[in-house]
């Protein structure tokens, strides 16, 4: 990760972090993710892959009663997550673990949460796209596949528990057959750039164990043609005014 670091302001500047200023920088689909999760008091929620602690501390902004687990495989940018909760007053909320998705849930030793959240690595294979930066390869390569990150969040889930991740519309139909052996009653929200563009990506919510109908849920329109920087709706959620709500 470069070494040279930025301070983003994030839910209208109640929250802010350092990121690096090259490689992968979390943004939108964080910002979405955070506010998908609608953590009751006391609920325990990790998430797989955590950068920085983007989605982490925004969770925790707007859900002052819950705790947070986040695992990072890469030293600086879990480095970076620690100092970013310590100074944004969530150090003793918020906790952030070294490891490899890849190596499993049970090696944290941790006890399954009511929330296991990601926003995983979009491609498996660098060959199908342009490689990226050095800095940006794993935040964009899934090295073990996608079986490997939906697994981790099975795991860590207990029964009745939520997983949910943001991804890449065009692999909806893989995520919902690798999470269906043990979970269900899911819930889907598309994310559309303008209304008559299609979706590029999705929120998915599953229940390990739910056994309730899928449910499409009406899409979230990230712009409109009026020349504001988002639609009245995304703007509202990424100043912290609103949730993504699942209903």
């Amino acid at each position: 990760m470069d070494h040279e670091v930025k301070e983003d302001r994030l839910l209208g500047g109640r929250v802010r972090v350092l990121q690096p200023t090259r490689g992968y920088r979390a943004g939108m689909d964080a910002a979405l993710l955070a506010a998908a999760c609608p953590a009751r008091p006391k609920e325990r929620i990790i998430e797989a892959g955590c950068g920085v602690g983007s989605v982490l501390i925004q969770i925790a902004s707007r859900c002052p009663d819950a705790r947070l687990v986040g695992l990072e495989r890469d030293t600086a940018a879990a480095a970076l997550a620690r100092a970013n909760t310590t100074s944004n007053g969530m150090g003793e909320r918020i906790e952030i673990l070294e490891g490899d998705v890849a190596a499993g849930f049970k090696a944290l030793n941790q006890t399954p949460v009511d929330w296991a959240i990601s926003n995983p690595p979009f491609f498996d294979d660098d060959t199908t796209l342009r490689a990226p930066a050095a800095a940006r390869r794993g935040a964009w390569i899934a090295d073990d596949g996608l079986s490997t990150w939906t697994g981790f969040l099975l795991k860590a889930t207990r029964e009745g528990g939520s997983i949910m991740m943001i991804h890449r519309a065009d692999r909806l139909a893989e995520i919902l057959g690798l999470l269906a052996p043990k979970a269900g009653s899911f819930q889907i929200r598309p994310i559309h750039p303008f209304d008559d563009r299609p979706a590029k990506r999705v929120i998915v919510r599953a229940i390990k164990t739910g056994k309730a109908p899928l449910l499409l849920l009406p899409p979230l329109v990230l712009h409109d043609r009026t020349g504001a920087k988002h639609t009245a709706e995304a703007e509202a959620i990424f100043r912290g005014e609103a949730p993504l709500p699942w209903h």
